[in-house]
């Protein structure tokens, strides 16, 4: 059973929870409406995840990425991935140097964009594979290895990529593996009708809204920590267990629909980041401990990517966001 939190506890929880309505007020200066996105963003970011935002052209994704880097002091980097996007491109090379002093040559290395608190790889499934991959021990490792030398990533490091949902023509879906490193899938929406007005307003005004800096990179670090000390009871993270666990088919667990449109279901990382996302939601919203309206919250962007349908599925219409709603009210 978890221990009474510390007078020091509750502090850091209300610190990030008025932080969180900080950064939230300064994003919404210039974005309109995408309050979940905003949220979803939050929550990935101070537990530590990366996020892949899925959505149609002109939803203001970039921007929501280097809004939120600008609000946090971090350093943004964008790296646009197209077919003829290289590793190096991404991680960087090694270059001969001439020493002026001494007139050798030696090998130095020029670091690539993703050395950068906040990297934004755009529409990452327009490059192929190995270039993909390139991201991979940046995601998990938080360095990168050129030349069999190690160079470790600066602190905090946050990936958020951007995919176009519905032109596949010349692209690489992402392998599995790859997408499950990415904490959450953010499913980006249309504006509903007067956030879209507000939209039109502000962009086709004179002057353009700015953002100012809430946090400091340090700042940011230091509230990553609460997010893992925040206490979820037992009964809510079997909740949590069950759902991901209801995803696989041929399992005990599993529904009847998952063993009929499922292909294959989440994997034990998904129950860890959807206790992870648990604990940092109800941080970020001011409790000290994680509640099952939380699991409920970040069900869909942790688990929508990691469930693959079938053929049986694609020929109903079925999508996984509809098969994970169900699942949810049938354990809830």
């Amino acid at each position: 059973m978890a221990s009474d939190p510390t007078t020091d506890d509750l502090q850091a929880v209300q610190k990030l929870h008025e932080s969180y309505g900080r950064i939230a007020e300064a994003i919404g200066r210039v974005i309109v409406g995408q309050q979940s996105t905003i949220e979803q963003v939050m929550v990935a970011l101070f537990a530590g995840g990366h996020a892949l935002l899925v959505g149609v052209p002109g939803l203001a994704k970039t921007l929501l990425v280097h809004t939120v880097a600008d609000a946090l002091s971090l350093e943004y980097r964008r790296i646009q991935f197209t077919p003829d996007l290289m590793p190096a491109d991404i991680t960087g090379t090694e270059v001969i140097h001439e020493n002026r002093s001494t007139g050798e040559r030696e090998y130095r290395f020029l670091r690539g964009p993703v050395f950068a608190n906040i990297v934004l790889a755009d529409e990452i499934n327009r490059t192929p594979p190995k270039t993909q991959a390139a991201l991979l021990e940046a995601m998990q490792e938080h360095q990168v290895t050129v030349g069999g030398q190690r160079y470790p990533l600066p602190d905090p490091f946050f990936v958020l990529a951007t995919q176009n949902p519905i032109e596949q023509e010349g692209t690489y879906p992402l392998p599995e593996a790859q997408l499950d490193r990415f904490m959450f899938m953010i499913d980006v929406d249309y504006p509903d009708e007067d956030d879209e007005l507000e939209i039109v307003k502000r962009t086709t005004a004179e002057t353009l809204p700015s953002i100012e800096s809430v946090l400091e990179a340090d700042t940011v670090m230091s509230l990553r920590t609460v997010a893992r000390k925040i206490p979820i009871a037992d009964h809510v993270a079997r909740r949590a267990l069950r759902i991901a666990r209801a995803t696989r088919p041929g399992r005990e667990e599993a529904t009847a629909q998952v063993n009929q449109y499922v292909q294959w279901g989440a994997g034990p990382r998904a129950s860890q980041y959807l206790v992870l996302a648990a604990k940092a939601r109800a941080a970020l919203m001011g409790r000290y401990a994680a509640e099952w309206q939380d699991v409920q919250a970040m069900a869909l962007p942790v688990l929508r990517h990691r469930v693959k349908l079938n053929f049986h599925a694609a020929a109903e219409g079925l999508t996984a966001d509809v098969l994970l709603r169900q699942l949810l009210a049938e354990l809830s």
